[in-house]
């Protein structure tokens, strides 16, 4: 399974959560602690994208190759500050493309989406959820996978007005359903809030009084950081933290 990470706070450089960290998320490509469900590493592809802080759209960078392969990236990460982050390295479920529009950060707008899971039962399984979708948001999916359908469904929630907690909530609730079993951790920003599901994997956070840190597994062996329970929904702020049941109203 894949590994992610959203920070919002006080610029950092990239460097810090990809490479510096003692459980950056280039270990965490190769050497991850908790693959729950299956997989070894994730060498499938990474993305990373960071919001410029100009008010713009983020900027983000794509590959099918390995995080720990891209010789231009510890140069681009080190020299790049941002206070608002979301990268991913991924390990295909079995069948699925290795390419890089396959490769979270899924985007639109400000937003930025992630997915650490598989959907049981795949494509099969969710023919009911995706049947409401746009014809043209299904012709035009960045990759015939499990993540791109589930970002399609957040996004056309989004698009519909659904508050973004709601957007996460309600979808990994309705595609639960449909295909149990599923392991369904979702991870949403658009620079100025993150939400995040724990259904069926691991994710950790890291709070101070100027930012927050959201990561499938912990950067670092300090105490600050906080398991999140499995079956929550996290909406977290650089100054607020909310975790609640997800599913309930």
């Amino acid at each position: 399974m894949c590994r992610h990470l959203a920070y919002l706070g006080s610029p950092v450089p990239l460097a810090d959560l990809l490479f510096e960290a003692p459980h950056a998320l280039a270990r965490q490509a190769w050497a991850p602690q908790d693959m729950r469900g299956g997989g070894t590493i994730n060498a499938d592809g990474f993305g990373v994208a960071w919001y410029p802080g100009d008010g713009t759209d983020p900027v983000r960078y794509r590959s099918a190759a390995p995080l720990w392969s891209d010789a231009a990236l510890p140069a681009l990460a080190a020299h790049t500050v941002a206070g608002g982050v979301l990268a991913a390295v991924r390990s295909a479920t079995v069948g699925m493309p290795v390419v890089e529009t396959a490769a979270a950060p899924f985007a639109e707008g400000p937003w930025l989406f992630s997915h650490n899971g598989v959907v049981r039962g795949w494509p099969d399984s969710v023919a009911g959820p995706a049947a409401r979708l746009p014809v043209r948001d299904l012709l035009t999916l960045d990759a015939p996978t499990d993540a791109a359908l589930l970002w399609a469904l957040v996004r056309d929630r989004l698009r519909s007005g659904v508050p973004a907690a709601r957007a996460v909530a309600d979808t990994v609730v309705e595609v639960s359903a449909a295909a149990p079993g599923s392991r369904l951790n979702l991870l949403l920003t658009d620079g100025r809030q993150i939400i995040a599901s724990t259904a069926g994997h691991a994710l950790s956070v890291r709070t101070d009084r100027t930012s927050v840190l959201v990561s499938s597994e912990p950067l670092d062996p300090g105490p600050a950081w906080r398991a999140v329970p499995d079956g929550s929904l996290l909406v977290a702020t650089p100054s607020g933290l909310d975790i609640t049941v997800l599913g309930r109203s």
